[in-house]
């Protein structure tokens, strides 16, 4: 199976007509996610819309072949598989997915849903794109830890008949240090991996050999830009993204549509391999050996045999036809990045950042190239993400030669952070642009109750202080405050005697630091204690922006609410002083 990934792209027409025929064969029984009118037809069409930023493969070969027009058999469960020697069907057959692979899905699948709930990823998605790109990792040749036993590797995108990919990482993911290949049972490449690998088995390691990683590593690479995957138009730009071709398109879909019909597990190794492939016109499955042996067309040569005299002089040269020179790619001719506009780049922590970064690729004469694609990453000490809750964009290039990246949102940490936009393909210098982050604030500080504070000496509030914090009449979530019993109200110094406040070993403080509100806006302060000093006392309490709330306080002796009246007269008779003994 290694070669079926190591031949050239060739689109064939046969191709897109076996398709297109698979996909309306099986609409009428589609789900509502994959059906539409909205959905592309192959015929007269090579390229999709630009709707896509990115191809997690490379746009490398994929298997093209189409399953049954029979829904598959029934089976018990997902965790049954047909005994040995029972005869199944071609269609029971081809709804098997290995064991280990088939876990892998669902385990991604599980994750995504706590992740990134409103992606609405199913794990039949991941098999279908799983069963085109690797024939489910040649069917299953796993390891137990879900490695496969040998890599699996597209074609050198060395840009002859394929995308110009040059080498990404040194070889360490594909073994070639001069163009990327696409790798593993997901296929991806090494400069998509670099951003998008994930570590789904706990190993802690993200190779892209190992299924837990690479079913992982796609779910989120389909689940990025917020892509609602029940949709039929979130569903397209998704797998479109993956492998930027409508034949690819529709062939997926095919298989997202069977594997919803029911699917059972097989042992690993034990899985239908596919045979024919995007790059062969005769849609027939290639041969074993790593690379042919001899040409598919031979290059014209001169005949062996010497020519008789009087017969007409070969055709062919004598001497080698010069090797004409490749057209240089829309990513050659980029000399060097530049700003397209970029506003200023500042957020409250929490917030969306309300303007975009934009970049243009130019030449060196100075005009912008157009669909080349360029790479945004979050670098720093930072908690931002992009929309969707990634740290790396691949963005094309509009017709104005401008990549926009996705907006930014911003995390708790405060501070400055770096955004750098690099060209995918090419190394030329990168461009680097500066986010602030800035602390929550609040403009507005107002008491949730309107009852008076008041305590006798020595005792204690009755009532706490509770305070709800704003911004421009919005809640303001934690933001930081302080509180303080200050002397007066043109003297904001700590006073040092009245109301106080007590720490953790009972102790006597008068300020509060690092108080934050709450997710509802909500500060409330501990309880209040007086000492013997009677009076009107102030507690001011700050946010970060400025808003500012001073409390009136009133330590004031008991009331005597008893009646005044005369003491009453000694009886009669009675002394009211003690008199010596006689």
């Amino acid at each position: 199976m290694t070669a079926h990934f190591g031949r050239r792209l060739r689109k064939g027409a046969a191709t897109t007509a076996v398709a297109a025929a698979a996909v309306a064969a099986l609409s009428a029984s589609q789900a509502p996610a994959v059906t539409g009118n909205d959905r592309p037809t192959a015929a007269g069409q090579t390229t999709p819309d630009g709707s896509t930023d990115h191809s997690a493969t490379g746009d490398s070969p994929y298997y093209t072949d189409l399953p049954p027009l029979s829904s598959p058999l029934p089976s018990p469960s997902d965790s049954q598989s047909p005994s040995i020697g029972t005869p199944v069907s071609v269609g029971e057959a081809e709804a098997g997915i290995p064991a280990t692979i088939l876990d892998a899905y669902k385990k991604a699948e599980t994750e995504l849903a706590a992740s990134k709930p409103g992606c609405n990823l199913p794990w039949q998605l991941l098999a279908a794109i799983g069963k085109v790109e690797s024939g489910q990792a040649r069917g299953g040749q796993v390891d137990a830890s879900g490695t496969t036993t040998s890599k699996i590797l597209g074609p050198a995108l060395d840009g002859n008949g394929f995308a110009l990919i040059k080498d990404t990482d040194n070889g360490a993911y594909d073994g070639n240090s001069t163009y990327d290949q696409a790798v593993g049972p997901m296929q991806f490449i090494p400069s998509t991996w670099a951003w998008a690998g994930r570590d789904g088995n706990g190993d802690g390691k993200k190779d892209p050999n190992n299924i837990y990683d690479a079913a992982l590593a796609a779910g989120h690479y389909l689940c990025r830009n917020d892509w609602n995957l029940s949709t039929d138009a979130g569903l397209r730009s998704a797998i479109l993204s993956y492998n930027n071709s409508t034949d690819y398109l529709n062939t997926v879909l095919s298989w997202l549509e069977y594997y919803r019909k029911g699917t059972h597990s097989v042992p690993d190794g034990t899985g239908t391999l596919p045979s024919g492939r995007s790059d062969d016109n005769s849609g027939t499955s290639p041969t074993t050996s790593p690379s042919p042996t001899t040409p598919a067309t031979p290059s014209p040569s001169p005949d062996p045999t010497p020519s008789k005299p009087g017969t007409t002089t070969p055709s062919a040269p004598t001497s080698p036809t010069p090797t004409p020179t490749p057209t240089p790619t829309p990513t050659d001719t980029v000399a060097k990045l530049a700003d397209a506009g970029t506003a200023k780049l500042t957020a409250m922590a929490g917030d969306a950042f309300s303007k975009k970064i934009s970049t243009s690729a130019k030449t060196s004469a100075g005009k912008t190239v157009a669909k080349v694609r360029i790479r945004f990453t979050i670098v720093g000490d930072t908690d931002a993400t992009f929309t969707g809750g990634e740290k790396v964009a691949v963005v094309v290039t509009n017709a104005s030669g401008v990549a926009v990246a996705p907006a930014l949102q911003a995390g708790e940490t405060t501070g400055d952070f770096t955004v750098r936009a690099t060209l995918v393909g090419r190394t030329i210098a990168g461009l680097d642009y500066t986010a602030s982050v800035t602390p929550r604030v609040a403009d507005t500080l107002a008491r949730t109750a309107t009852t008076a504070l008041t305590c006798t000496p020595g005792g204690e509030f009755a009532d706490q202080v509770e305070v709800k914090a704003t911004y421009k009449g919005a809640v303001a979530d934690k933001v930081g405050a302080t509180a303080t019993l200050i002397k007066a109200a043109d003297d904001t110094t700590e006073n040092d005697k009245g109301p106080y406040f007590k720490d953790a070993d009972g102790k006597t403080i008068r300020t509060l630091t690092g108080l934050a509100t709450d997710a509802d806006g909500l500060l409330k302060l501990p309880k209040l204690y007086a000492d013997d000093t009677t009076g009107t006392f102030l507690l001011q309490i700050t946010t970060t922006g400025g808003a500012t709330l001073t409390v009136e306080l009133t330590v004031a002796a008991a009331t005597d609410t008893s009646s005044a009246s005369p003491s009453p007269s000694p009886s009669a008779g009675a002394s009211t002083s003690a008199s010596p003994s006689a």
